[in-house]
């Protein structure tokens, strides 16, 4: 089965894309934050990650920073509702699958978690 990790501090857009993703056959955890995303990742394995930007805490590129460190090549889409291109540069460069903009269309992000992870050749940061 498939392994999603969803990471967001808006618990009302964890509850939907876990029911989201769990309709669809996927194994859900959550979490509101990068430092306990980090431990999920480490406990779950989760085969993709889709982690907000902006969280209070450990924030999505810092997380994502410190999940290069030790694993390279962690598939993960980042969701963002600012837009902010530094960040978003960033994240390009530490290898993210690919982007979703709040508030985001769930039949999108149901395509590029399909492609994410069926789909191979799609990655950004390559």
């Amino acid at each position: 089965m498939v392994k999603l990790l969803i990471v967001d501090d808006q618990k009302g857009i964890r509850q939907l894309l876990r029911e989201v993703f769990s309709e669809s056959g996927y194994n859900i955890e959550t979490c509101a934050d990068g430092l306990r995303a980090l431990e999920l990742i480490a406990e779950f394995d989760p085969d993709l990650v889709i982690m907000d930007i902006k969280m209070p805490g450990l924030n999505g590129i810092d997380a994502l920073r410190r999940l290069r460190a030790t694993d390279a090549r962690r598939q993960v889409i980042m969701m963002t509702a600012y837009g902010e291109q530094r960040y978003m540069d960033e994240a390009r460069a530490l290898g993210v699958v690919n982007f979703v903009s709040k508030p985001f269309d769930i039949d999108e992000l149901k395509t590029l978690v399909g492609k994410a992870l069926f789909d191979k050749d799609i990655w950004l940061g390559s």
